[in-house]
C-alpha cells in the first residue's frame, strides 16, 4: 500500500506565513512589478495575446526566470500580456493545464512524460535548466545514521507534494538504491517555511528541496546535505545523465493553434536567459521581489544564486541527452510509465528558441 500522504498540520503561526508568503507572490505574479522598479505588464497593447501560467513554486530560484522576465520587461518588449500564478506543487500545476484554467505550467520537463504516457500530449517549448538544482537534505541529529537514499526505508521524506518532479526523483533515488519506495513515507511539505518546519519538528527526516530554502536549513544547523543536484557532476551522479529541469511546457494543442503567442514568450525567456549568463548574483537578486529572500537575507540568496548560476540554460535549447535519462528514471519507478512506448520528440520542440529573435 502507498505511504505518500500530504503532510497537513505544522502549526497556526507557520501556515499564516506561508499562505500571506503566497498571497504576494500571486500579487507581484498577476499584477508586475512596477512598485519595485520592474515593469507591469499592463503597459502591453491592449491586443495582445495574454497567456496564464502556473508555476510550481514560484519564489524558488529554479523558477527565477519566469518572474525576472517579468520584472525585466521582456514579456512587454516580446508583446505578449503574462499572468503568473503561485502553486507550491507542480503536479497541481499541471493538472491545472489540463483542465484549462492555464495555458502553460512553468515545471519540471519530465511531466510531459508522464503526460504522454497517459495519452496526454503536452510539450515543453523552453528548457530553462539544464539539471534539476535540487538537494536532498537530512536532519543534522541524523547524521552518521543517514548516509545515502539506501538508509531511507523506514523514513519520513519530505516532497513538494504528491506527484510532484520532487516525487519521483524521491522514488527513483530510492529505488536506484535497494528501497521499494512503498516502503517509506513521503508527504508533502512544501517549500520554504513549511519545508523547514516539518525538519524541525522532525516530522520528516530528509526532504528534496531547492534554494533558497537550503541556505536557510544550512544556515542554522538544521539539516545537511546527503545528496546535491545544484552541479552537473552531482546530478549525473545521482541520477546516471543530464536531467533537464525547468521548462515552459503547454499542451501541445495549444502550441500548434497559438505559434505566433508561443514564439513571443519564447523569445521573452531566451532574453532572460542570456541577461541571467551576464549578471551577478547580486544583479539578478537586485531585480527581484523583496518577499523571494526575506525568509533567507538578502546576502544567502545572492550566494546562493552565485553558487548555483550554472544550473540556467543559455540557451534554451533542450540538452540531447536530457530527455532519456527522464524517461530512464521515470521508468524506474512509475507504473504509468514504465514499459510504455514514449516518443520523446513529442514531449519538446527546440523550434521556438531557434526562431527567437533579440528583443529591441
Amino acid at each position: 500500500m502507498s505511504t505518500t500522504h500530504r503532510f497537513a498540520v505544522l502549526g497556526v503561526a507557520v501556515l499564516a506565513a506561508s499562505s500571506l508568503a503566497a498571497c504576494a507572490n500571486n500579487a507581484s505574479g498577476s499584477s508586475g512589478a512596477a512598485a519595485a522598479g520592474g515593469t507591469s505588464s499592463s503597459s502591453v497593447a491592449a491586443n495582445a495575446p495574454k497567456v496564464t501560467i502556473m508555476i510550481g513554486g514560484m519564489s524558488k530560484q529554479i523558477y527565477l526566470p519566469f518572474m525576472l522576465a517579468k520584472r525585466l520587461g521582456y514579456y512587454d518588449k516580446a508583446g505578449v500580456n503574462v499572468n503568473l500564478i503561485d502553486e507550491p506543487a507542480g503536479g497541481d500545476a499541471t493538472q491545472n493545464m489540463l483542465a484549462g484554467q492555464v495555458q502553460g505550467v512553468g515545471g519540471f520537463y519530465d511531466h510531459n512524460i508522464a503526460l504522454q504516457a497517459q495519452g496526454k500530449s503536452s510539450e515543453a517549448v523552453v528548457s530553462m535548466l539544464q539539471i534539476p538544482g535540487e538537494v536532498e537534505l537530512c536532519r543534522s541529529d541524523l547524521k552518521g545514521k543517514v548516509k545515502s537514499p539506501a538508509d531511507f526505508k523506514g523514513r519520513s521524506l519530505g516532497i513538494t507534494d504528491v506527484g510532484s518532479s520532487t516525487d519521483f526523483l524521491t522514488q527513483y533515488l530510492s529505488k536506484k538504491n535497494g528501497v521499494d519506495p512503498t516502503q517509506e513515507n513521503r508527504r508533502g511539505v512544501g517549500a520554504g517555511q513549511t519545508f523547514i518546519a516539518a525538519m524541525k519538528q522532525k516530522a520528516i527526516d530528509c526532504g528534496m528541496t531547492t534554494e533558497p530554502t537550503v541556505s536557510k536549513a544550512l544556515s542554522d544547523g538544521t539539516a545537511f546535505i546527503l545528496l546535491d543536484m545544484r552541479t552537473a557532476e552531482g546530478s549525473k551522479a545521482a541520477l546516471g545523465g543530464t536531467y533537464p529541469a525547468t521548462s515552459l511546457y503547454m499542451p501541445t494543442d495549444y502550441v500548434n493553434a497559438n505559434k505566433d503567442t508561443v514564439q513571443k514568450l519564447v523569445n521573452a525567456y531566451v532574453a532572460t536567459l542570456k541577461w541571467i549568463q551576464a549578471h551577478t548574483g547580486a544583479q539578478i537578486a537586485d531585480q527581484m521581489p523583496a518577499d523571494y529572500y526575506s525568509g533567507v537575507g538578502k546576502a544567502a540568496y545572492i550566494k546562493a544564486l552565485d553558487s548555483e548560476r550554472g544550473i540556467f540554460n543559455p540557451t534554451g535549447i533542450m540538452p540531447a541527452d536530457g530527455p532519456p535519462t527522464c524517461l530512464a528514471v521515470l521508468s524506474e519507478f512509475n507504473p504509468k510509465v514504465k514499459g510504455k512506448s514514449i516518443d520523446l520528440a513529442k514531449t519538446y520542440t527546440n523550434e521556438f528558441v531557434q526562431a527567437a529573435t533579440p528583443l529591441s
